[in-house]
């Protein structure tokens, strides 16, 4: 899924694709928050993106999707 994290006064966005589940997400977020700590995500890659919670204005994350094989619709 794609999670796209806006941070305050910064114009662009951070938007990286995870295997985590939407509630997953939420968690990571609920703890960064309330502990004042660093948001930490990794992607598919090995690539993590670290975004400090104070300096989050939103998160969008994007609908879990079931990859589909073949040409089919």
């Amino acid at each position: 899924m794609e999670i796209r994290i806006g941070i305050q006064n910064v114009a662009r966005e951070v938007v990286l694709e995870s295997e985590l589940s939407n509630a997953e997400v939420n968690e990571k977020l609920a703890a960064a928050i309330a502990d004042g700590s660093v948001l930490s995500l990794t992607d598919p890659k090995g690539r993590e993106v670290l975004v400090p919670a104070a300096g989050i204005a939103y998160i969008e994350v994007g609908p879990e999707e079931i990859r589909r094989v073949g040409f089919a619709h």
